[in-house]
């Protein structure tokens, strides 16, 4: 089958974004003149893949809502210091993703649950101890029913929180492992570790039901 990224990227919702009516240097000029009417273009055609964003880190409404009307006053606060390296898109999805996270910090208040109990038991010489099973699927066949999307996002969200926003990042947001080690405050070696931990436990949580043989 496809690739465990391709299943949870094709699981995940990722909200859509618009065509850019103008070039970003256009836009750009404009914003930087305080044109009413260009703030109100890049919020309408932003807004609903930074929300996807901040839906995903999050898993709190309220809490996305908020963390999207952040990025935008970070964003109109930055317009000075934006040097247009790269596309606008870019630059809002970059400052979403790091009030997002700056959002789950704050809301840490216990330590989070081990990740070793969901991860695939191996033998002295590093082998599986059990075969891993084929699924009885491809990517494209298990994401076309919608309880499987909804079970995937599902078994996602049971992955420890930092061991799961690597995932998010890495696979579904597409961030390098340096930004990744930037946005999360650590080496990038940490998100290598915790990337590979995270898919193994994820794929051990998503076999029960798809692999070959269930119906």
């Amino acid at each position: 089958m496809a690739s465990l990224k391709s299943v949870v990227r094709s699981a995940v919702p990722m909200g859509s974004l618009e065509r850019d009516l103008e070039s970003d240097a256009s836009l750009l000029s404009r914003l930087r003149s305080g044109e009413p009417q260009a703030f109100e273009m890049l919020v309408r055609t932003h807004t609903p893949r930074l929300l996807a964003v901040a839906r995903r880190l999050l898993r709190n409404e309220e809490d996305a809502k908020d963390a999207v009307q952040e990025a935008f006053l970070n964003a109109f606060r930055a317009l000075g210091s934006f040097e247009g390296a790269s596309r606008v898109s870019t630059w809002l999805h970059r400052i979403a993703v790091n009030v997002a996270l700056m959002k789950l910090r704050s809301q840490r208040r216990k330590p989070e649950a081990s990740i070793e109990g969901l991860l695939p038991a191996f033998l002295e010489d590093g082998h599986h101890a059990l075969h891993p099973p084929e699924w009885r699927d491809g990517a494209d066949v298990l994401l076309e029913r919608r309880e499987d999307r909804e079970f995937i996002r599902a078994c996602i969200n049971e992955l420890p929180e930092s061991h799961r926003t690597v995932l998010i990042l890495r696979d579904v947001e597409e961030l390098d492992p340096e930004e990744t080690a930037r946005a999360l405050g650590v080496t990038e070696n940490v998100v290598k570790v915790r990337l590979h931990r995270a898919r193994q436990a994820l794929r051990s949580l998503l076999e029960p039901r798809f692999r070959r043989g269930v119906a």
